[in-house]
């Protein structure tokens, strides 16, 4: 392979997915050669973006720290990959060919542009990860006054929140009859009304026809014919995976259009694996192939992909799916699916609803609500999904439905389950949510 920098696993991409693969490679084969390409220089948290218009103050406090991958033994290499040559083993890339045994594919997604006419004007922007354009829109923000934000997922809204810590006029337009859809309506309405009352404008329902203004933005026009003013737009509609250098190569896509793996992270061909947002995720609940493009499925993925490398020692299960954002020191979180989710895959169910206090007594210094739903299948009664809405300690909760759902757990083993507790850490045994709204389950099932 004259000319031809070779190692044995070689891992595209420097996200979640790419990072988390690459670390377990080194250390699980130690004997290997293991690299990490990637186009930037430094690569940014990419759920960290919303927070470098306040709350972070410069890139470099985003940036994924490299010295894990050198401490591991992993190479970083700068390269942008422009082909593969699967029948050489080979990647083309700007600076020169890399060969690899084992190839792993971590390329994740990219914003979709914006649907609607005047995308291209002057302080239009979308979410993209490159610290150079991060860089120019958080220099085009910062001289906003008015900001429309198109889309009100878990992105738009904390950027709202963001921004309306600079002072800016924030303005929210959604598609969907709510924000944060992916909740129940009861947990979008808290979050929604959170944001309004923090100064935020949600017009829910609405669809954006286009961007006004010659060169640059001067607003926004509604379906209907309504204007509103804004210096700046920013689009955040969803993504779409990075899957070109795939497709060029030959290897086949899933139905959602990502690269279709099995369950050890395999590609259609047996010497490359995918892991993060270019791959094909299954949901565990439902069996279905499902768009999940989260950081914390991603570095699982890795994971298992890293493990996978020279033979099948990790099992994929699915994905569960948990979501975390918060709002004004409140967290709302899911684990796997809402009761509207669950409907709408034709599962019947039951829910369970409690609140309870993180502190006991609730008259302890830092005590607020703490409110969880449950949806469980009617006939056997297993967890498909939880919600919360508290404060930051339950994000630990979240973590704890995510584990529940992945065991397979069922409403009846709920109201069983051993903690520990601390006046000012935990809410009360007696009257935990989650006992609570388990056992209200329980009862529907006559049990």
């Amino acid at each position: 392979m004259g000319g031809v920098k070779a190692f044995d696993v070689v891992v595209v991409g420097g996200g979640p997915g790419g990072m988390s693969a690459a670390l377990t490679a080194a250390r699980r084969y130690p004997e290997k050669k293991v690299a990490l390409v990637r186009r930037e220089e430094r690569a940014l948290v990419p759920c960290a973006l919303p927070y470098l218009f306040h709350t972070l103050h410069s890139l470099q406090q985003a940036f994924i720290p490299d010295e894990v991958l050198s401490k591991a033994g992993v190479e970083l290499m700068v390269a942008r990959v422009s082909s593969l040559d699967r029948g050489r083993k080979v990647l083309l890339t700007s600076e020169g060919e890399i060969g690899y045994e084992r190839l792993i594919l971590a390329t994740g997604s990219s914003p979709l542009p914006p649907p609607f006419p005047g995308g291209e004007k002057e302080n239009v922007f979308v979410m993209r990860k490159e610290p150079e354009y991060v860089e120019r829109m958080r220099s085009g923000l910062r001289k906003a006054g008015e900001v429309v934000i198109v889309g009100g997922g878990f992105v738009g809204m904390e950027l709202a929140e963001e921004l309306r810590k600079e002072g800016k006029g924030v303005t929210v337009v959604e598609l969907l009859p709510r924000c944060l859809s992916i909740f129940d309506p009861e947990v979008s309405a808290e979050a929604e009304r959170i944001l309004r009352e923090e100064g935020v404008r949600i017009l829910t329902g609405r669809r954006v026809e286009g961007v006004v203004g010659k060169e640059g933005v001067e607003g926004v026009r509604l379906e209907g014919g309504e204007e509103l003013p804004a210096d700046a737009v920013v689009v955040s509609v969803g993504t779409k995976p990075n899957v070109e250098l795939a497709r060029e190569g030959g290897l086949e896509l899933g139905p959602t259009g990502a690269v279709a793996v099995d369950e050890y992270q395999r590609t259609s061909d047996p010497h490359i694996l995918a892991c993060g947002d270019c791959a094909e995720k299954r949901s565990l609940l439902t069996g279905k192939p499902v768009r999940l493009m989260l950081a914390s499925v991603g570095a699982w993925e890795g994971r298992i992909a890293g493990f996978n490398s020279f033979q099948n020692l990790r099992r994929n299960p699915g994905a569960v799916g948990t979501f975390l954002t918060l709002l004004r020191e409140t967290v709302f979180g899911l684990a796997g699916l809402s009761e509207e989710a669950a409907g709408r895959e034709g599962l019947g169910i039951l829910t369970g609803r409690a609140t309870s206090f993180n502190r006991h007594p609730r008259h302890l210094p830092g005590a607020s609500p703490l409110l969880l739903k449950l949806v469980c299948e009617r006939g056997t009664g297993r967890l498909v999904g939880g919600q919360v809405v508290g404060g930051r300690e339950a994000t630990e909760l979240v973590y704890l439905l995510s584990a529940c759902l992945l065991s397979g757990l069922r409403a009846t083993d709920l109201p069983l389950l051993q903690h520990g507790t601390h006046p000012l850490l935990t809410p009360s045994p007696v009257t935990h949510s989650l006992h609570q709204a388990a056992e209200e389950i329980v009862r529907q099932m006559g049990f």
